[in-house]
């Protein structure tokens, strides 16, 4: 390609697909100097569905994979979503036909990462995923480029704004999770079917990149262990509130000399960490270095306007001529990552019981924790008008997961607890 002009084709016209061909129209000027972008061609499901942009004037296709193999498009876009069905077959016909491809399609690159990275390798073109990790945040960027002298050791951070409107809205209004992810709904936060968001999966994916690209391996999304806000229950939110804890749902990468350890759960964050003090549906992340020790990067996660910008921001470096591997190392080298068991990880945990309000129950489960051998590092117990038995809320020490668990089973156990026990991890941060 070495016309001035690109000419650029993108499949999927909603929120991002919109705001890319609205951003591309008002900034003629992004492109590096002696190029030009100009979207010719778009593929959507509904070539009449209303629009904030004009696409009139544009050839249409029903069919993405046409759209992206079509000989008069110079670079496919696709905006598609989801991880198989027409965006993966749009992206690797772009692929075989010799087209750069940029994607925001976290789905995608997170469990066909690596296939792609080969086919795009072995045809001599970039794949570019910026905008699929924080929207308008590089943070793709900072780790594949700006870190790649580095050895990292560690990320972790709010990869979904989902989920921390949610949290955030049910602390400050005290409202229980299905009231306010169904204002998420109507507020566009949340789509109709919000699993992929509250069950944590949109975050799985997005830290699984972001691991591939921190520690030279391929994509893993089996191997994440996931858990959503789904379980979050108010009175926790309270609970970890008096104990001085802010619950956020927290997605982490780490590696050691034994693998990789990919996590997305809820977590206890101190009110004082930066990780607690972003609210709304903000996005913040810590990277951890060999050398350049910790960054912290925080910004909005999604979004018409910075996503868009940050696909643009890949067009601008395909056009310059920018070239690296895909995931740092060549496609060819790369494997998945060792997964380290989670039950061998030692940390701190948040406890809560719902106990029958009578004497000795308090000594019964302290007793049989220190059996277990957990070490308590607080406790708090608070009633609550209303409320069938008493909850009992304590912090442990750092511990195997392993001993925790069997810790907790034994508990549930007991006669005088209720209900099942809640437990939530406290932050690696």
């Amino acid at each position: 390609m070495t016309e001035p002009i690109w000419r650029i084709g993108v499949a999927g016209l909603g929120t991002v697909g919109a705001g890319l061909l609205t951003y591309l129209a008002d900034n003629p000027a992004f492109a590096p100097a002696g190029h030009m972008a100009v979207v010719t061609a778009v593929s959507a499901r509904s070539k009449s569905r209303p629009r904030p942009c004009d696409i009139s004037e544009l050839t249409w296709f029903d069919d993405p994979v046409a759209l992206a193999a079509d000989p008069e498009t110079d670079l496919f876009v696709e905006l598609i979503g989801g991880s198989d069905g027409p965006a993966k077959a749009a992206v690797e016909a772009a692929l075989k036909a010799r087209k750069p491809v940029v994607t925001a399609n976290k789905a995608l690159i997170a469990e066909h990462g690596a296939a792609l990275a080969a086919l795009a390798e072995d045809m001599d073109v970039p794949l570019l995923f910026e905008a699929a990790v924080m929207g308008g945040v590089p943070a793709v960027k900072i780790v594949r480029e700006a870190l790649v002298g580095d050895e990292i050791h560690s990320i972790s951070g709010i990869l979904n704004g989902t989920c921390n409107y949610i949290l955030t809205e049910m602390e400050a209004t005290g409202r229980a999770f299905a009231d306010v992810l169904a204002e998420a709904q109507r507020l566009g936060y949340a789509e109709a079917d919000p699993t992929m968001d509250v069950g944590g999966f949109d975050a799985a994916h997005k830290i699984t990149i972001l691991a591939a690209l921190a520690f030279g391996c391929a994509p893993n999304f089996a191997a994440a262990q996931i858990e959503g806000i789904e379980g979050v229950d108010l009175l926790d939110i309270r609970m970890a509130k008096d104990l001085g804890y802010r619950i956020k749902l927290v997605a982490s990468a780490e590696r050691s000399a034994d693998g990789v350890l990919v996590r997305v759960h809820p977590s206890l964050a101190p009110l004082n960490h930066p990780l607690a003090q972003a609210g709304g549906a903000l996005n913040a992340l810590f990277i951890e270095g060999e050398r350049c020790g910790r960054i912290f990067i925080q910004g909005p996660g999604a979004g018409a306007g910075p996503t868009a910008a940050a696909v643009a921001a890949d067009i601008s470096d395909v056009m310059a001529g920018g070239r690296r591997p895909v995931f740092q190392a060549p496609a060819e080298t790369l494997a998945p990552f060792d997964p380290i068991d989670p039950s061998k990880m030692m940390g701190r945990a948040y406890l809560r019981f719902l106990v029958k309000d009578e004497p000795g129950v308090i000594a019964a489960v302290s007793e049989t924790l220190a059996e277990a051998g957990v070490s308590i590092e607080s406790f708090l117990q608070k009633p609550t008008e209303g409320a069938e038995g008493v909850p009992i809320v304590l912090t442990t020490h750092a511990v195997a997961e392993s001993v925790l668990m069997a810790a907790v089973e034994r508990i549930a156990g007991l006669p005088a607890v209720l209900d099942r026990p809640r437990l939530l991890r406290i932050a690696r941060i």
